[in-house]
């Protein structure tokens, strides 16, 4: 009887444990699933951008590269822009994005050459295909204008696009990527 007793209580701590651990694990928020989404981007691309804005019409189908890189231990992305022949020079326009969680929210700080850092929120589309950022707040000068929107298309593994709004005061500029991947 005794031994009953205890494989009893074995038996139930058991039950009890495993239960404990399968509620423990929570769903993924849709932050989460739109950060794991944007992670599948991690490589090199490289592709054409255009704009509407004539000032820079002369690099309208010109190539770009976009890199993104996973770090922090799989809590941020980063991504950068760079056109090929530029020098790694800090005073040339090499912009950086950082992408992260901040509890159920992903984030996107723009580290602008125009010398701000807008942030925006970001979400996955219904068909899980695209993730869209809204501009949330800004840090510095927006004298020279700010970075005020941003899509994410994935098409397929190798293939995304990524469209920007720029604001030059009240004067939204576009800028759209079609990027291939190169590793």
């Amino acid at each position: 009887m005794k031994s009953f007793r205890i494989m009893l209580s074995a038996l139930t701590l058991l039950m009890f444990s495993l239960g404990v651990f399968a509620q423990s694990e929570k769903p993924k928020s849709d932050a989460q699933k739109s950060f794991d989404k944007l992670k599948t981007l991690a490589g090199t691309w490289k592709g054409a951008l255009t704009t509407d804005m004539p000032e820079a019409k002369a690099m309208d189908d010109k190539p770009m590269y976009v890199t993104f890189r996973v770090t922090s231990k799989g809590n941020a992305l980063v991504h950068e822009m760079k056109q090929p022949g530029t020098p790694d020079d800090p005073t040339k326009d090499d912009p950086i994005t950082m992408l992260y969680l901040d509890g159920d929210q992903l984030l996107l700080t723009h580290y602008c050459d125009a010398g701000n850092r807008p942030r925006m929120t970001g979400k996955m589309s219904a068909d899980g295909k695209s993730v869209e950022f809204e501009f949330l707040d800004i840090a510095g000068n927006t004298k020279y204008g700010h970075m005020h929107h941003g899509v994410f298309t994935i098409i397929d593994a190798n293939h995304h696009t990524e469209d920007w709004v720029f604001m030059a005061g009240d004067k939204p500029i576009h800028a759209h990527l079609d990027l291939q991947r190169v590793q």
